[in-house]
């Protein structure tokens, strides 16, 4: 274990592949956790894996799983670099021109091993002379197929435009079709979709082929619905598209794959449906859907089809306020599909709502590892861990979190109130920084470091207004700033402050502050009714309770003096 070679001629991961490879073999236990990620990235060691190509995958990975796999895989290399008990030295060859899975790996594994034996010497030797990208039409297409397929989608994409140069609509439509598709798919993974919709106005201008037009027609609508920039999105659009493709497939001659296209394409329709708010005719089209394609296919064939139509019906069900339904569809979609981390996800979020906090738990657990390292999983499994009290390890949940999604804003401000909570002040304003420089309005980070400011005695008013500036129904820097002004003797100001924070919040804490700043003005009447209605609130806690009767007894007690 030396060199090795990372230029991108050679793949995905090359180069880091071969070296993980060599270190799961050196130490499997250690692998052991992280064969989900080793898999994906060295799919060689999965002796009972199919190609990934031959899967038919119906929905394909986000781009940022790339940043999962990359935490997972320096999580291992780093835990087996800490077992050294010499200095080790791996040499990688060709980083700048490796592969962006392979770059991306690398960034995240350096600062992981900076306290161990191991060191990277990566070079940059010169251009080198990779192997060639494949011209036989078969092997283009499963080089294509394959990168899609595991997400690896600048590689996917270099390859289709290579295949696409080779090719020409005339000589061989088959072949660029496939191409000119795989392309636009990877671009609009990769948030490049006005690209891939100029790709399939490209192929309705040079073929007429009812195939490809019903094909392109599908994926347009899906641009138009999901791929776009927000401003470019058109549902309208997307119907025009949808009903286009669903024109072609009346003319499939294969009665079996004209159902199985027709539902698919209805799907589309649903989505639609129900973003329009019009949940019950997307369950009527899914409903439908269900009962044509079972009647189609043989058991146990395309199971993930009819596990994905079951998933869009849960969401549908949870639309329509049944989130009994909704549960039995995902858990009847699991049974079909285990082995997609999005259903525990799902689910999780229906054990929450209901109050099954653990068995929310172990179906996020179970999306982390299936994902792999989902940081969304990772953030919604570390709220559930501090309402449990678990605190430090919500705190390594949320610290995982943004080690793979530095820009989880969600993942940010809570372990920043987690730090918070504890008094751990120093590292609360360190993460809230790190969040800031990143997002510089955030008027959630602005208010909590105006809050840790404060704490120490520092000024914190101008953050609280920018926090303000951003979000004028942040009812914590109402409260805060109110605060603010409040110690510094501007009690009608803080007043002021507090009247926007109780419009904005039936909590007792901003009556509990209006109060009292309205007692230190002499306006007895309505501290008291302040403190009234606090103490009508449900859940207070023992010590509020107490300080609101005496507060307003004190009122009484000016009142009648």
């Amino acid at each position: 274990m030396n060199r090795f070679d990372c230029h991108r001629g050679h793949g995905p991961y090359a180069g880091v592949s071969g070296f993980l490879a060599e270190i799961a073999a050196d130490r499997p236990r250690l692998a052991a956790p992280h064969r989900v990620e080793l898999y994906a990235i060295a799919p060689w060691l999965d002796r009972t894996a199919r190609p990934a190509a031959e899967e038919e995958p119906i929905r394909f990975h986000p781009a940022r799983r790339t940043a999962c796999l990359a935490y997972g895989a320096a999580e291992f290399a780093a835990s087996w670099a800490g077992t050294l008990r010499r200095p080790v030295t791996v040499t990688f060859e060709h980083v700048a021109h490796a592969d962006e899975t392979t770059a991306e790996l690398l960034d995240t594994l350096l600062p992981r091993i900076a306290s161990t034996p191991l060191r990277l010497d990566l070079r940059d030797d010169g251009r080198a002379e990779p192997p060639p990208l494949p011209t036989d039409p078969d092997a283009v297409r499963a080089a294509l197929g394959d990168g899609l397929a595991r997400g690896f989608y600048h590689h996917a994409a270099r390859v289709a435009a290579h295949g696409r140069a080779i090719v020409t609509p005339e000589g061989d439509l088959r072949q660029w079709w496939a191409c000119t598709t795989g392309l636009a798919t990877a671009l609009a993974a990769l948030e490049r979709a006005e690209e891939a919709l100029a790709l399939y106005d490209e192929a309705r201008a040079a073929t007429g082929d009812p195939k490809i037009n019903m094909s392109a027609a599908y994926a347009t609508a899906m641009l138009y619905a999901r791929h776009l920039p927000a401003a470019r999105q058109d549902p309208g659009q997307a119907r025009h598209w949808l009903e286009e493709s669903l024109r072609l497939a009346e003319d499939v001659d294969d009665p079996r794959h004209q159902v199985i296209s027709t539902v698919f394409y209805e799907q589309g329709l649903a989505l639609l449906d129900a973003k329009a708010g019009a949940p019950a005719e997307a369950l009527r089209l899914i409903d439908d859907g269900l009962a044509r394609l079972t009647a189609v296919l043989a058991p146990g064939e395309h199971p993930q089809h009819l596990a994905r139509l079951r998933h869009n019906r849960a969401q549908v069900h949870l639309a329509l306020g049944d989130p009994a339904r909704a549960l039995a569809d995902l858990d009847g979609v699991i049974a079909h599909d285990p082995d997609n981390s999005e259903y525990y996800v799902d689910r999780a979020a229906l054990h929450r709502a209901a109050g099954r906090v653990q068995a929310a738990i172990k179906d996020y657990g179970t999306a982390i590892r299936l994902g792999p390292h989902l940081p969304e999983a990772y953030y919604n499994r570390a709220v559930l861990l501090l309402e449990r009290g678990r605190d430090e390890r919500a705190r390594e949940d949320l610290g995982r979190a943004l080690a793979i999604d530095p820009g989880h804003l969600d993942a940010r401000i809570a372990l920043v109130n987690a730090h918070l909570e504890r008094g751990a002040l120093d590292a609360a304003e360190r993460d809230a920084l790190a969040g800031l420089a990143l997002a510089p309005k955030e008027p959630a980070l602005l208010c909590t470091l105006g809050l840790i400011r404060s704490e120490r005695g520092e000024p914190a008013e101008e953050l609280f207004t920018q926090a303000l500036e951003g979000d004028e129904t942040l009812v914590e820097a109402w409260t805060n700033r109110a605060a603010v002004r409040f110690e510094r003797g501007e009690v009608t100001a803080a007043v002021a402050d507090l009247d926007r924070a109780v419009a904005l919040s039936p909590a007792p804490e901003p009556r509990y502050n209006r109060g009292t700043a309205l007692a230190r003005l002499g306006r007895w009447e309505e501290a008291a009714r302040d403190f009234t209605d606090a103490l009508a609130q449900p859940g207070l806690d023992r010590a509020l309770r107490r300080d609101l009767r005496a507060e307003l007894a004190r009122c009484d007690r000016a009142r009648s003096g």
